[in-house]
C-alpha cells in the first residue's frame, strides 16, 4: 500500500479549489498503479496519465502565480483560446487525466467496498471491469474497448495485486483495504471536485479516443 499512502492527497479547502501544486506532486506517483495490473494492456492508460501530467505542469511552471489553481488554468485558457476551448492546452489534458484518476478511484472502492465475483473471490475482474465501464469505456472506440475486454480477463488476483500495492511487501488483506479507505477520502474528493469544475465551466468533451 505504500504506492498510495507515501503520497496522499491534500484535503480540499471549503471552496473545493484544487491546488494546482500539491496536485501535480501526488498525481505523479499514480502511473506506476498500472504496472500492478499486470497486463501490458493497461500501458497506453499510464503513458497517457504521464503524458497528461507532462502538459499540465509545463503550463503551471510558465506561471505559478496565476495557476495556482486548476480552476484558474481553466479560465485563463477559456479567455486566452476562445472558441478552440476546451480542445486544448492544459483543459484537454486534465480532462483525459481525471478519467484515468476515475479508473483508479472506482476501481480502489469497489474493492473497498468487498464487490467481488463469489465464484472467485480472489480475481479483481469485476472491480477492474466496473472501473473501466465508469470511467473510460464511452469514451473508446469499438477497437479498444475490445483490447480492454480482454485485459480485464487477465487482471490479476487480489493478493497479487495488494502485494504489488506494497512494494512486493506481504501483508494482510485487511489493512490493506483499511489504507485504501484511507487513501480515497481525500483523493475521492479531489476528483470530485475536478469532474464538478469541469461540468460548471461546460468543459466536458464526449469524443471517442
Amino acid at each position: 500500500m505504500a504506492l498510495l499512502m507515501e503520497h496522499q492527497f491534500k484535503q480540499l479547502p471549503a471552496d473545493k479549489q484544487v491546488d494546482t501544486r500539491s496536485f501535480l506532486e501526488a498525481v505523479s506517483y499514480l502511473p506506476p498503479f498500472f504496472d500492478c495490473l499486470g497486463s501490458k494492456v493497461f500501458s497506453p492508460i499510464k503513458a497517457d496519465i504521464s503524458g497528461n501530467i507532462t502538459k499540465i505542469k509545463a503550463v503551471y511552471d510558465t506561471n505559478p502565480t496565476r495557476f495556482k489553481t486548476l480552476q484558474q488554468i481553466l479560465e485563463a485558457e477559456k479567455e486566452m483560446y476562445g472558441s478552440e476551448w476546451p480542445k486544448v492546452g492544459a483543459t484537454l489534458a486534465l480532462m483525459w487525466l481525471k478519467r484515468g484518476l476515475k479508473f483508479i478511484q472506482v476501481l480502489l472502492q469497489s474493492i473497498a467496498d468487498g464487490e467481488r465475483d463469489d465464484a472467485n473471490p480472489n480475481l479483481i475482474r469485476v472491480n477492474a471491469t466496473k472501473a473501466y465501464e465508469i470511467a473510460l469505456k464511452k469514451y473508446h472506440s469499438w477497437l479498444i474497448q475490445k483490447i480492454f475486454h480482454t485485459a480485464l480477463y487477465a487482471a490479476p488476483y487480489k493478493s497479487d495485486f495488494l502485494k504489488a500495492l506494497s512494494k512486493g511487501r506481504d501483508v494482510k488483506e485487511e489493512e490493506c483495504i483499511e489504507k485504501i479507505r484511507q487513501f480515497l477520502v481525500n483523493y475521492t474528493a479531489t476528483i470530485d471536485a475536478i469532474y464538478e469544475m469541469y461540468t460548471k465551466m461546460n468543459a466536458e468533451l464526449d469524443y471517442k479516443a
